[in-house]
């Protein structure tokens, strides 16, 4: 594969919808350049980027791909990424390495959900954007309805560069709003000049007119010239339509029908016309020896350096490192730092990834996309430069996963291999997380919603040969005490030669502290416990707080104060002490009022303002306390309130279902309240009913 200098060089990302058809434009863009020598489709499981087995078999993409399209000497590394919002952390690293955006819209959905989130990215990002709006082959597709949404949501930054010729309903051609011509298309994906129909001239007027008024606004002698009724040239309106793109102030509307490879070139044309190259775009990271601001800017002449946006760990591929080349060139036989480890790597060889099909290449140039094979220390976000020059970059910000569910080996002896896998999938995927928790005697794994984890677990049985179930986790109840008392344990046992004697009396009291098990204090007078069973003691509240007597939850919150007992000369040892508080303990536990503790999250929902009366509702039904409602002045409301944990499972689901997919929330542990007295019959009687400890064996 050639070596492409920065200037040309456009780093592009699809965004939308899923479903809107970004993995059907890159196949086409892929095609038209020659790439391929026939059109894949999502449906035949035959595309470029969708390779993984799971892609293949649902349809749609679940991973960040890189297609690197030649176009006019140009090389645009297409970014394709998942519309489906559990696969969010795919789309925010594909951002975090593209210098533009084309959003895809479906002509005949419109624009949905997916379309608003991926706006908000590239604000968030600064990218410069378009949209392309396919499925312009289909009946009753109205291409100015898209135009009109897309206004009344982005004001007059909105502007269409083409719209469709249609004959008998057919979609035939197009109107090329800055050269004010018509073209009819010819084969596959070429086109000849035609006369514009009548009809259309009224719409061409219109948004030729949005298109001057843009262009016009760029300098002052423009406006002037705009106001003297000074007709520009295509050469002037394309360089002041680069400008204005890049800086986001137009968002130029194009369209098409990928499938029937139509529209698809003129995008390639206006990616290489209106985008950036990345040298255009700023890069700034921390130098690790001055530790002032170095400005990479994706300069070739600076030091080498470059910062991991995505890893592949495939038992079939092997592992690769993504990275963007941040400043200066980059060569398969360097030696790079992992900045952020201080570790050398050596680089052995460079590839560009085409899909899943990797080739190798001398050197990646600025601003380039490439990979790296099996570096040992690399993660996602890690920074490479050279020694003398380390610089560490940002990292890209991954949404957090919040939907959790409890997973256990099918195959007793499978939990070693489970977790080496997870491992590996955890830093390939970062909204995947894999937990212990000891205190529930569970593992956990939190993704980014139901679909995420049922994924996961089919890939764990197709890469790793592993099984896995998932079901409900168990909430991490706690036990204390409300009320305080005295109580005595004596463990007893004659059997021939030495026995067994130990006698405590203690006073459990509620401590007042929730974030520590016990507190234990004596206060024994005249040696009726000698000081050398004090430990022993200890040990046996220590063994009591693991798994309290009302339910079998961690005990929190409890005062021991052991005040008296007896000893035999012979007969005690520390053992006998440990089992007489243990007798100790679970009477004085049950006989203090004894409570279940729940764990309360505090929630923050973000809705569009109409959704607000239903998730108040549901949250309601959750036993959930709202503490407060601020707009965000974007249209959204932000509903703050405190929710038991119990009542979160399935709530990923819930609330994109009663938003269209358009809410979003997050939350965090506050505190443990008692929790109402139905719940607490309800758990006391559920672990009864349970052999105890059979269900964790």
């Amino acid at each position: 594969m050639d070596v492409y200098r920065t200037d040309r060089i456009r780093n592009v990302v699809l965004l939308g919808h899923g479903g809107s058809g970004k993995t059907t434009l890159a196949e086409a863009m892929a095609y038209l350049a020659g790439m391929t020598s026939r059109l894949g489709r999502v449906e035949d499981g035959n595309t470029i980027s969708d390779f993984d087995k799971e892609e293949i078999k649902r349809h749609f993409s679940i991973s960040a791909s890189l297609i690197p399209v030649p176009w006019d000497k140009v090389k645009i590394n297409v970014l394709d990424t998942p519309g489906y919002f559990d696969f969010v952390g795919e789309v925010e690293e594909a951002v975090s390495a593209a210098d533009a955006a084309i959003i895809v819209v479906s002509g005949k959905a419109g624009v949905q959900v997916g379309t608003q989130k991926a706006w908000n990215l590239c604000e968030k990002y600064k990218l410069p954007r378009m949209f392309f709006v396919t499925d312009m082959d289909m009946d009753d597709v109205s291409y100015r309805k898209v135009v009109e949404e897309l206004t009344e949501l982005y004001g007059k930054k909105i502007a269409p560069l083409h719209f469709p010729i249609r004959e008998d309903g057919k979609f035939v051609g197009y109107v090329n709003v800055v050269k004010q011509a018509g073209r009819k298309y010819i084969d596959r994906g070429g086109k000849q000049e035609c006369e514009i129909p009548e009809y259309l001239n009224e719409y061409l007027e219109k948004y030729h007119d949005i298109l001057m008024e843009s262009v016009a606004e760029t300098s002052e002698e423009f406006m002037d010239r705009y106001f003297e009724g000074d007709e520009f040239s295509v050469t002037e309106v394309s360089a002041a339509l680069a400008t204005n793109v890049q800086d986001g102030s137009i968002v130029p509307v194009c369209m098409g029908a990928p499938v029937s490879l139509r529209g698809v070139s003129n995008l390639l044309d206006d990616i290489c016309g209106y985008f950036p190259s990345p040298d255009k775009r700023s890069c700034n990271g921390i130098s690790q020896k001055t530790n002032e601001i170095f400005e990479a800017n994706y300069d070739f002449a600076k030091a080498k350096s470059a910062y991991v946006w995505k890893t592949i760990v495939d038992p079939f591929i092997g592992k690769y490192s993504f990275i963007k080349v941040a400043s200066g060139v980059i060569k398969s036989d360097d030696t790079l730092l992992n900045v952020e480890k201080g570790e050398e790597e050596r680089l052995n060889k460079l590839y560009v990834l085409e899909g899943s099909k990797p080739y190798e290449v001398p050197e990646l140039h600025a601003g380039d996309i490439g990979a790296i094979a099996k570096l040992n220390s690399v993660q996602t976000g890690d920074s490479l430069a050279t020694k003398t020059a380390p610089v560490l970059y940002p990292k890209a910000v991954i949404s957090t996963p919040y939907t959790c569910k409890r997973y256990k080996a099918v195959k007793k002896g499978d939990e070693d291999k489970i977790s080496q896998a997870l491992a590996k999938m955890t830093s390939e995927d970062k909204t995947l997380r894999a937990e212990n928790d000891s205190a529930n005697r569970q593992t956990l794994l939190y993704g980014m919603g139901d679909q995420h984890l049922d994924i996961i677990v089919n890939k764990l049985k197709d890469r790793y040969k592993v099984d896995i179930e998932l079901s409900k986790p168990k909430v991490p109840f706690r036990e204390t005490i409300r009320k305080n008392s005295d109580v005595e344990g004596k463990h007893k046992k004659q059997s021939g030669g030495h026995g067994q004697y130990g006698h405590v009396k203690m006073r459990f009291a509620p401590s007042g502290d929730l974030e520590t098990p016990y507190e234990f204090e004596q206060v024994v007078v005249g040696g009726a416990v000698p000081k050398n069973y004090f430990p022993a003691v200890e040990k046996g509240l220590q063994e009591c707080v693991l798994k309290g007597p009302l339910a079998s939850y961690p005990v929190v919150g409890v005062k021991a104060t052991l005040y008296d007992g007896s000893y035999h000369p012979v007969d005690s040892s520390e053992m006998a002490f440990k089992m007489a508080t243990i007798l100790a303990f679970k009477k004085g536990f049950m006989d203090a009022s004894p409570v279940l503790l729940e764990p309360i999250v505090s929630m923050k929902v973000t809705v569009p303002d109409k959704y607000t009366g239903d998730v108040m509702g549901d949250l309601n039904k959750r036993r959930g306390r709202v503490l407060g409602m601020n707009p965000d002045h974007d249209g959204n409301t932000v509903i703050e309130a405190d929710i038991p944990m119990l009542e979160i499972y399935g709530y990923s689901t819930d609330l994109r279902s009663m938003t269209g997919g358009s809410g979003d929330f997050s939350y965090e542990f506050a505190r443990y309240e008692q929790a109402p007295a139905d719940i607490q019959k309800k758990e006391i009687e559920a672990r009864a009913a349970k052999d105890d400890g059979a269900e964790d064996k």
